[in-house]
């Protein structure tokens, strides 16, 4: 949606950090560098329109990250940065346990705020984020970790709802941010928007080609604006599902072949007998199996 006039931001609108002292198994490159590099740029960028920072949950990869890891927070993460609980910020995914996890570290050293927003499980009510004083203009604001979704449906049998359907079922809201779908979309309808960001980085091996971004939210149009994120180009490999999917190969045949050349029986030890007998087993490798069903 492109705006008529030039003026600063009102927010910038971001979701899903997941920060995270490990490496994701799919990415081949620093993460650290990657991962602290990403928060700095936004970090500027916030500095370059001051203005502020709202996120949609999601902070941190688990609710108990290392005194390392929040220490890194304190140190990158961008002045006036909001957020709410996603679901991997929560223990055992409970809003009741809030108190204990690492975003509240940061709240009480107030590095963060906290917005009473809809926290991961919860549904809107009639509270909602209230910005006043934006070019004479209301606006009423939604900051929900919810899974939802554009188009294609991400998985068979999925139950959540689709972005279109969130903004006609909550119309009082002009502007609803959305945490939790790690891909990027932007859903509008009679002038409202959903505006789900995405992850700021890529963690796994279906966001090969995704290119991670936040978004500029201008108030007075209730429009936004894509800001691409720095990432590292070939920095994703899929090199670990290859591996599975041949393994997983390598067991369907080995079933396959048993199931073709003998009768399986109910009796685990016949199973093996047959199985040694068809598959020419050494008569010291049959020892030790023996050996081992005996225990």
């Amino acid at each position: 949606m492109k705006r008529t006039k030039r003026t600063n931001p009102t927010a910038i609108l971001c979701a899903d950090f997941h920060l995270r002292e490990d490496t994701p198994t799919a990415f081949t490159g620093n993460f650290q560098i990657e991962q602290w590099g990403v928060v700095t740029f936004i970090a500027n960028l916030q500095e370059k329109y001051n203005c502020e920072v709202w996120h949609a949950g999601d902070l941190f990869n688990n609710w108990k990250p290392s005194p390392w890891l929040i220490t890194m927070a304190m140190r990158h993460l961008p002045k006036g940065f909001r957020t709410i609980y996603g679901n991997h910020d929560l223990p055992q995914h409970n809003l009741e346990l809030a108190d204990k996890c690492g975003i509240n570290v940061l709240k009480e050293a107030d590095k963060l705020g906290v917005l009473s927003e809809v926290h991961w499980g919860k549904f809107p009510e009639k509270g909602s984020l209230f910005i006043p004083n934006v070019m004479l203009i209301e606006r009423t604001i939604l900051v929900w970790h919810v899974m939802t979704y554009q188009g294609k449906k991400p998985w068979p049998g999925i139950t959540d709802p689709m972005a279109a359907t969130l903004l006609r079922k909550y119309p009082q809201y002009d502007l609803i941010l959305t945490g939790h779908n790690h891909q990027s979309f932007v859903e509008e309808h009679e002038g409202r928007l959903l505006v789900n960001p995405g992850g700021i980085t890529r963690q796994s091996a279906d966001q090969i080609d995704f290119k991670p971004r936040v978004f500029l939210w201008y108030a007075e149009t209730n429009t936004v604006e894509p800001v691409y994120l720095p990432y590292t180009e070939g920095a994703i490999s899929r090199e670990h599902i290859d591996v599975i999917e041949q393994r997983d190969a390598r067991i369907d045949a080995f079933i396959s072949k048993l199931n073709s050349e003998w009768d399986v029986s109910l009796s685990f030890e016949d199973n093996i007998e047959a199985f040694c007998q068809a598959n020419n087993v050494r008569e010291p490798i049959k020892e030790i199996i023996y050996k081992a069903l005996e225990v």
